[in-house]
């Protein structure tokens, strides 16, 4: 008797994970992760362990296992300039990849996205920037600020309805990273037990040392097209240690603005220097002055912005 050709195909016996991740580009994304992002180590080891969960819930699927789909609503907390923004991108692009988010598109938002300044305005607010997100990843910065009990007209409290019935019901299409300072996603998390509840990872991002944030200063130099000067490396590894002792320190931010000013210090080098023809590799090079002209070394009571002098 001939095989019925319209049953289903038996299932196999087993899936292979490696070859699952590397065929989604899994593996590449990951990869990129370390590359494109210095220290880090638990963020990117807890990232791992997810991108790991949702390979093995695909596997399961794939042969025909019984399969819950993960909560995958998460919390990013640490100081400004860690990395959590770039850190959701790559991990919504995962989410695609594994079959997990339509789109893997990333939408940041803050609570001015999201409330309104009177009654009625909040709802449609709230409900478009979940339209766009929808497919994807949406990233609520400084989600804290969205609960302000002390205010009895605020709208915020609407919001966070709105936003719960939403990671309840639509976890299959939507994502949500809450982000902000531990303390005060605890203290919010506190105040909203029907938040805290739907959050199931919770990864704490930690300051840079000064060593990564001179790797990190290398790489943007690099992006930016630049180079130091051979004198240039000490000055920098010294500005990082002083910076990092002052005020409003804001990790690889700071350091972003820091290379910004030394590029607008070497321009005003440039342009006032005698005669009008400039070398190529005078154009790529930052110096150790154009560095040591920072408010950090030339000023003891700096309140630390680092502000350019006039």
């Amino acid at each position: 008797m001939a095989p019925d050709s319209t049953a289903p195909a038996p299932a196999t016996d087993g899936v292979d994970l490696h070859a699952l991740c590397a065929d989604a580009g899994v593996f590449e994304l990951l990869d990129g992760l370390d590359r494109e992002l210095i220290g880090l180590a638990p963020v990117k080891a807890r990232i791992r362990d997810i991108a790991a969960l949702l390979a093995v819930d695909r596997a399961r699927t794939t042969l025909g296992l019984e399969t819950r789909p993960p909560s995958l609503h998460m919390c990013f907390t640490g100081n400004p300039g860690t990395g959590k923004t770039t850190v959701a991108l790559k991990m919504a692009a995962i989410l695609h990849k594994l079959g997990y988010v339509r789109k893997g598109h990333l939408v940041a938002v803050t609570r001015d996205d999201l409330v309104g300044q009177y009654i009625g305005h909040t709802a449609p607010k709230t409900r478009e920037v979940l339209k766009k997100a929808m497919g994807g990843v949406l990233f609520i910065d400084e989600a804290y600020y969205l609960y302000r009990p002390e205010n009895e007209r605020d709208y915020g409290q609407e919001a966070i309805e709105i936003l719960l019935q939403v990671m309840e019901n639509q976890r299959d299409d939507l994502v949500v990273i809450l982000a902000g300072y531990k303390d005060r996603m605890d203290t919010f998390f506190g105040s909203n037990p029907g938040m805290s509840s739907r959050i199931a990872h919770h990864i704490d991002f930690p300051d840079y040392t000064a060593d990564e944030l001179a790797a990190i200063a290398n790489l943007m130099v690099a992006d930016m097209h630049y180079r130091l000067a051979p004198d240039a490396q000490e000055v920098l590894r010294d500005y990082i240690v002083k910076r990092m002792a002052r005020p409003n320190f804001a990790n690889a931010r700071s350091i972003r603005n820091a290379l910004d000013r030394a590029r607008l210090r070497q321009a005003n080098r440039l342009f006032a220097g005698t005669g009008a023809t400039v070398t190529r590799n005078a154009l790529e090079t930052i110096t150790a002055a154009d560095l040591l002209a920072s408010r950090v070394f030339t000023e003891s009571d700096a309140d630390g912005d680092d502000r350019p002098r006039a």
